[in-house]
């Protein structure tokens, strides 16, 4: 009978990779041992072994094909004496050709009678697999199931024993754990048993008395509801830290030059009532460095694709009663510091009024937060979806430099960038810090 060569799951955690390359092709004797395909995850491309012997019937996959899942049929290889892919085969290739789901292959070989060897696994193996058969060996006391369902029915509180598996050769996978009832739950036995350290199951939150579960008596505090604008910055910056890969990167700009700069501005400024902040010099600084690392300027769009702005445009954090928003100065690069200024003094003075249009807070492509007039030396924010970076400033202070190999005392800032890796990875990230700390101590630079 044709042997199914299924995608491996290279991780516990992966669900779907890239088959990058073939090494082999339709016609070709396999050996055990010999080396298949490259696969691709998202951290590493990996090569995949073929454990049975055969000749390679049909190629379903082909080179390059992203967005394979873990257990699709990639290929059939036939046994010894095979010219013609067996009909259960053909079935479970057709299947996985067509993008199904999970299992990969069709209906018709998930319920075939007999179980087939699985053709092929990642070059590091598995415990349980024996090259002789090319198969998972199950034990009595081992349940065949993907690392992945594995991990949901734990987080479900769901006994493997008692779910049916429609996978490839039985195997219990994604689907099965998803649409298990409730009452397929395990009941633990003591050996099973939650410690007492473990964090009970989620229940039903009594809004009468909210943190009795925690031992907090309800007459030593008081509720009070949240308003809109916090409830969604709850919800959005929640989603934010739990689903974006966030890396910070920290660096210290020395800033008396910046200082002077802002003087001789104000100087300029004032017979027009006008004074430019710290503030409106870093928003400058931010635009300007976007639009000289333009890769900086990008956000993630799920589905594979990144948006890369034609824009600088710089969201500043503004502290309101509840909570927080971040109006927008568009275009922030090409704006002067005095017309940057009251167009920041008029967004934040209506931000703290509630009287912000939805444009004027939505849509920026980068954030800045400054917590120095606090007296907050560093910190690394929340990025604000769907921005590929933040920018936390701290307070400017005296401290000790070395300077022309000597010691001295300068004004110094430092600054954390928090990236989403993956639009943003540290090298990228790294330039755009370079070029903002360059506009910062040598603020000449940003006019020229």
């Amino acid at each position: 009978m044709s042997i199914e060569i299924l995608m491996p799951a290279l991780s516990p955690t992966m669900e779907e990779g890239t088959l990058a390359r073939w090494h082999v092709k339709e016609g070709d004797v396999v050996e055990s041992g010999m080396v298949l395909a490259e696969i691709e995850t998202d951290k590493a491309t990996m090569e995949v072994e073929a454990v049975d012997e055969g000749t390679v019937g049909k190629i379903l996959v082909e080179d390059g094909t992203e967005g394979v899942k873990v257990n699709a049929v990639i290929a059939i290889l036939l046994e010894e004496g095979e010219t013609e892919i067996s009909a259960p085969a053909e079935g479970g290739g057709s299947g996985s050709a067509a993008g199904g789901d999970e299992g990969g292959a069709s209906k018709a070989s998930e319920e075939a009678a007999k179980p087939k060897p699985a053709a092929s696994a990642p070059s590091a193996g598995k415990p349980g697999i024996s090259p002789a058969s090319g198969g998972e060996k199950e034990t009595s006391d081992r349940i065949k199931a993907s690392p992945l369902a594995k991990r949901i029915a734990a987080d479900k509180g769901l006994d493997l024993k008692t779910i049916d598996g429609s996978g490839p050769y039985g195997r219990i996978v994604k689907r099965d754990v998803e649409n298990a009832q409730p009452s397929q739950a395990a009941a633990p036995s003591a050996s099973e048993a939650p410690s007492a350290s473990e964090a009970p199951a989620a229940k039903p939150v009594d809004m009468e008395d909210p943190l009795k579960a925690y031992g907090i008596a309800r007459d030593r505090y008081e509720l009070e509801k949240a308003d809109g604008i916090t409830k969604i910055s709850a919800k959005r910056l929640s989603e934010s830290f739990r689903d974006i890969p966030h890396f910070p990167l920290t660096v210290d700009c020395r800033i008396d030059a910046l200082m002077d700069f802002r003087k001789r501005v104000n100087a300029a400024a004032e017979k027009d009532g006008d004074k430019v902040s710290v503030n409106d010099i870093l928003i400058k600084a931010s635009g300007l460095a976007l639009k000289k690392v333009p890769a900086a300027n990008s956000s993630w769009i799920e589905g594979g694709m990144i948006a890369r702005h034609k824009h600088a445009d710089v969201s500043m954090a503004v502290a309101i009663e509840g909570g927080l928003i971040t109006p927008i100065i568009t275009d922030a690069d090409q704006k002067g510091l005095v017309e940057i200024s009251r167009q920041s003094k008029d967004l934040a003075a209506r931000a703290r009024d509630r009287k912000l249009k939805p444009e004027e807070f939505q849509g920026g492509t980068f954030s800045l937060s400054n917590l120095g007039m606090f007296g907050i030396d560093s910190f690394a924010s929340i990025i604000n979806p769907p921005q590929g970076m933040i920018l936390s400033v701290g307070a400017g202070e005296q401290r000790p430099v070395v300077k022309d190999g000597a010691l001295a005392i300068a004004m110094v800032m430092t600054v954390t960038l928090t990236c989403d890796h993956r639009v943003v990875d540290g090298a990228t990230g790294a330039k755009w810090l370079q070029a903002f700390k360059t506009y910062v101590e040598d603020p000449m630079t940003m006019l020229m």
